[in-house]
């Protein structure tokens, strides 16, 4: 393991933002080096590769590592960052990430009020204006480990998901495709079977359409299921809906993104330190995003993990 670096490290995801992000990365590049700011770049090639590519900069002493993309390419550095400290013993708090907001999908910067402005994103990095972020572990199905930065679910929250990063494979962009697939979501989706465990106490057990999880109170594009999410608090938020009928449940959608859905009385919302999810069948045994990824199957356990990293705030 290298000596501790200096540089910034950027990872530049090209495909982000409907292929713009070259036209907006060059005048970024031209800001870092008018402001004496010292700094390396590399460019992903392939899904994931963002979370090589951060673990390898880790291990080479790196400790100020950037995104720039959208918010898939900030949950592939976090993901590399924290795996690098999850097996090196190395504190994450020595490190400062950041993502220059290029992507379709940037819900994570507005809960840290990080302007959706490379520019002036460069502006803050050289003013090292930083606040502490909680990190949120994930356990999947398969055994493996992955990370949380802003928020997650599964059933409809998780489909939506699904929806919403097939049609940005179409080549579609605009809040319009969040919108859409939320909508077309609840009119076609089965409730799945559920036991939810926060703290050791089980809070639902039944058949629900879906679960969302926050550490950060924004996703898809800006849509609010766990408003009071605070990532800085040490606490996950959650929040389940129950089988409830689509009479009931359609009037509530402007609630998701006005921040009152857990005034609705459709929904059960709660805070905890850790959270367990069993399907109660095979049927129910899920597909969960993670920062608008998909990631996995259900089970699913989730828990605080305690430590923090430096995160970029406005």
């Amino acid at each position: 393991m290298s000596e501790p670096k200096t540089d910034w490290y950027f990872i530049v995801n090209p495909r982000a933002g409907s292929g713009k992000t070259m036209s907006e990365w060059v005048p970024a590049e031209r800001k870092l080096q008018n402001l004496g700011i010292p700094f390396v770049t590399a460019m992903t090639d392939h899904k994931r590769h963002a979370t090589q590519l951060a673990m390898e900069a880790a291990a080479e002493g790196y400790r100020h590592i950037v995104a720039v993309g959208g918010d898939g390419s900030l949950h592939e550095v976090l993901s590399g960052i924290a795996d690098f400290c999850e097996y090196s013993g190395v504190d994450p708090a020595e490190f400062y990430l950041g993502v220059i907001p290029i992507g379709s999908g940037n819900d994570w910067i507005k809960s840290l009020h990080v302007p959706h402005d490379p520019e002036k994103v460069i502006k803050l990095i050289h003013k090292r204006s930083f606040a502490q972020m909680d990190l949120v572990k994930v356990k999947t199905a398969e055994g493996r480990c992955a990370w949380m930065a802003n928020c997650g679910g599964t059933g409809f929250d998780s489909h939506v998901c699904s929806r919403v990063n097939a049609q940005k494979e179409q080549g579609m962009r605009g809040k319009s495709i969040y919108l859409n697939a939320l909508l077309h979501t609840i009119k076609n989706l089965s409730t799945i079977k559920l036991k939810l465990v926060a703290d050791g106490k089980t809070i639902y057990e039944g058949p629900c359409y879906s679960v969302a999880l926050g550490n950060g109170p924004y996703s898809g594009s800006g849509m609010r299921q766990v408003p009071l999410a605070d990532p800085h608090d040490g606490i996950l938020d959650y929040m389940v809906v129950p089988k409830i009928s689509l009479g009931k449940m359609l009037p509530n959608v402007p609630r998701l993104f006005n921040g009152t859905i857990y005034e609705s009385g459709a929904v059960i919302s709660g805070r905890c330190r850790s959270l367990q999810i069993m399907p109660l069948d095979a049927a129910s045994a899920d597909i969960i995003e993670l920062d608008g990824e998909i990631d996995g199957k259900l089970p699913l356990s989730i828990e605080m993990d305690g430590r923090k990293i430096n995160v970029i705030k406005g």
